[in-house]
Formats: C-alpha cells, structure tokens, sequence
C-alpha cells in the first residue's frame, strides 16, 4: 500500500490530472502482484459505472447549465442586491446571497465561483474594494453552494456510503445558511474596517423586494420541490435528477423564454465536458478502492484515530482536519469518492451519525477548492481577475477561519445538520 501512496503523490506532482494519477497508482499495485488477476482493474471500473443512483449526477449537472442559460441568474442577482445592496460592501454581501440561491441552480462551487467572479469582479473592484479579497469572497462564497441540494457531493456520498440522499439534502439547509451568516460577518467586517461603500444608500421599499422575490422565485423553489418529492416518496434520486431537467427546459422554454438554441447547445457542450471528468473519476477510482479494501487500509485508519481521547467528537475534528489537508492538494470530488468507503465504517462503528458526519466531512473536503496549491475556484477566480495567489491568500483569512468556526461548530452540535432531516425525512 505504500508504494500506491508513493506512486500516487509522485504522479501528482509529475503534474498527471488526477484521473489518471488514480489509475496509474491502482496499476502499480496489481503490476507487483502478479498472482491477482488482471481482469479485477477492469472489472471494478466497468461495475462502478452501472449504479443506477449515480444517473443523478449527469442529470444535476445537465439542470445546472440549462438554468444558467434561461436568465434565472441574472435575475437572483438582481434580488441579492435588492436585499443586502444597503449594507456596507454591498455587492459582496450580494455575491453571498447568490451563492446560497444558486446552491439548488448550479450544483458545482467551481462553476458558481466563475460565473460570479465574470458577473461581479469587476463592479466590485470598481467600487473601491481590493482585488484580493474580491477573488477570495467570490470564490468562497461558492461553499455554499454544493452544501444546497442538490449538491452533487451530496449525491456521490449518498452513493458510496449508502446514505438516505434526500436526508441529506435536507441537511445541508441550516448548514449552509450557517456558513452564509459567518461569510457576511467576515464581509462586514472587513467592508468596515476598509470603508467600502453600500451598493444603494438605503433599505430597498417593500414594493421592489416583493418585486425581485417573484422574479426570482422559480429559482427559489427548485430545491424546495426537491425536498417535497423526495420526501413524499414520489422520486427517487435520479428520477428527481430528470424531474431538474425537465423543470429547467420549462423554466428557459416556457416562463423566461430565454433559453436560444445556441444557449442550449452551449448547455449541452459544457454538461457533457463535466460529466466526462466527474465519471472518469468515479470509474478509475474503483480499482483504487478495491486495493484499499484488499489491503485492510480502512481497519489500519480506523486503529489510529479510534485511541483519539475525547470519542466521537474527538475522532470527527481529527477527520475534519486531515481532510481539509488533503484538500489542499487533492479536489473535492476525488476525496469523497476515495475517503467515504474508508471514514464512513469507521464513523458508524463509534455511533455516529452519518448524516451528520457527511454533511461535515463534504464541507471540510470542499475547502480545499478555494485555498493554495491547487485550489480550483481559487485558480478560475484568479485566472478571471488576474489577482495574485498572495494577495488572494491574505485576503481570504478572515473567510477560512469563519468557515473553520462553522465546521467546529456542526461538530459539536449535531443538531445543527440533523434537525431538517428528523422533522422533514
């Protein structure tokens, strides 16, 4: 097993994409095992693409591009800023709201933190607030957005672990609203100390509100209908997947009438370039699994973290951690497809709830998204604003350790994750 570490770590700083860094450490380990059957790799990878569950995330995603074609987004922002506009660093608290409204739009941190950063970075900056924390709260801001369902590491997790996904939709809820809260504290804070103006010089009236929440309002209730059809039992998963295309066709087709042939094409093209690297990843990562099974690395992880003292509480700040360090140099996606089959036994076997711990450990591997050294909103967010990694780094302090307190805090209150869930699921 070490040297499938060794050869892992090795081929990422070769520079190998991830995909086949996976593959290639998983080959290593059958290559010094003559006596297994070559066959295993290809049948592991093959089996991991029949699950049915999985048809969700094509699907997610499909809904995802339509809707950012039909002027739903546009549209939000409009009613972020009708809302938070007063405050001071208006367009950034702005940003904060829509990241929690595109939660159930997008699906994807790194394709919201884009999208805001083209929308808003300039606007920002011209309004007097610095390049490096326009970068850092755009691409942070986008935590929010795969803790919404219908997260796609919701779906991924849900998958592999065998975890109720529409409990965990609803669970996601008042986290993420959590972490919108501790984001605009940051915001304001900093927006205070630096001076940065409002976005408009009072409350907006009753009148315009009302106004902005019907333009925005069939986005508002997507996640709302999937929560309901999933908890009436009138969906599966991937069948409340084809429900979000549907209802993103009829939003663009009919309500808007905003989604052009071109807008669609371009939906279609950008779905079928996500797909391929996210089931590229659920495909090769089979092998790699299987290896870690063979191996009894789950057992060997679980010995060395249960002897924590302090239980269970203990064992999920230590998971926690080393899965935000791992984040680091490892995406998102990746972690949740290799980790859940090796953290979540081990959570389970200490009476923990899965649920809870999924929700904590989706965020925490969600981090690594928006820090150095290959963080991928952070890169797309800097790319789009041509803002240094330093400057990114400094500003983004203040919103790491606010989404650091939040994950501590849904450690130690369990309640936080799981009230939605026992009342709704």
């Amino acid at each position: 097993m070490i040297l499938v570490i060794a050869a892992f770590a090795l081929f990422l700083l070769m520079g190998m994409p991830v995909a086949f860094a996976i593959a290639g450490a998983a080959a290593m380990f059958f290559l010094q095992n003559p006596d297994l059957p070559y066959t295993i790799p290809a049948q592991q990878t093959i089996t991991q693409t029949q699950n049915f569950a999985l048809l969700a995330v094509p699907l997610f995603i499909l809904a995802g591009n339509l809707m950012n074609h039909t002027g739903l987004t546009r549209r939000l922002l409009g009613l972020a800023t009708t809302l938070l506009g007063h405050m001071r660093g208006g367009l950034a608290q702005a940003s904060l709201a829509l990241s929690a409204m595109m939660g159930g739009v997008s699906g994807s941190a790194i394709a919201d933190a884009s999208m805001q950063a083209r929308m808003l970075g300039g606007e920002m900056m011209a309004r007097g607030v610095s390049r490096g924390f326009t970068a850092a709260v755009l691409s942070f801001g986008s935590i929010l957005t795969p803790v919404i369902p219908p997260g796609i590491g919701m779906i991924l997790y849900g998958t592999i672990g065998q975890v109720s996904i529409g409990r965990l939709f609803a669970a996601g809820i008042l986290p993420a609203l959590l972490l919108w809260g501790a984001l605009a504290v940051a915001v304001a804070v900093s927006a205070r100390r630096n001076g940065w103006p409002p976005e408009r010089a009072a409350r907006a009236p009753r009148r315009e509100v009302i106004g902005a929440i019907g333009a925005g309002l069939w986005a508002i209730l997507f996640p709302v209908i999937l929560l309901v059809g999933l908890r009436s039992g009138f969906f599966t998963p991937s069948e409340i997947g084809a429900l979000a295309v549907v209802y993103a066709l009829i939003i663009g087709i009919v309500v808007y009438r905003e989604l052009t042939r071109g807008g669609f094409g371009a939906a279609m093209s950008d779905t079928v370039a996500d797909i391929g690297a996210v089931m590229l990843l659920i495909a090769v990562s089979a092998p790699l699994s299987y290896v870690m099974v063979l191996e009894r690395t789950p057992e060997t992880i679980a010995g060395l973290i249960v002897g924590l003292p302090g239980g269970l509480e203990a064992v999920m700040v230590a998971v926690a951690l080393a899965v935000i360090l791992a984040g680091f140099v490892i995406d998102a996606t990746v972690l949740i497809i290799m980790l859940t089959p090796i953290l979540l036994p081990l959570i389970r076997s200490l009476g923990g709830d899965p649920v809870h711990f999924g929700i904590v450990f989706i965020i925490a591997a969600t981090i690594g998204n928006f820090t150095p050294p290959v963080g991928a909103a952070m890169y797309s967010v800097c790319s789009i604003l041509n803002c240094g990694v330093p400057a990114y780094s400094r500003a983004a302090a203040p919103l790491f350790l606010a989404v650091m307190l939040v994950v501590l805090a849904l450690v130690f209150l369990p309640d936080l994750v799981l009230f939605l869930p026992r009342a709704l699921i």
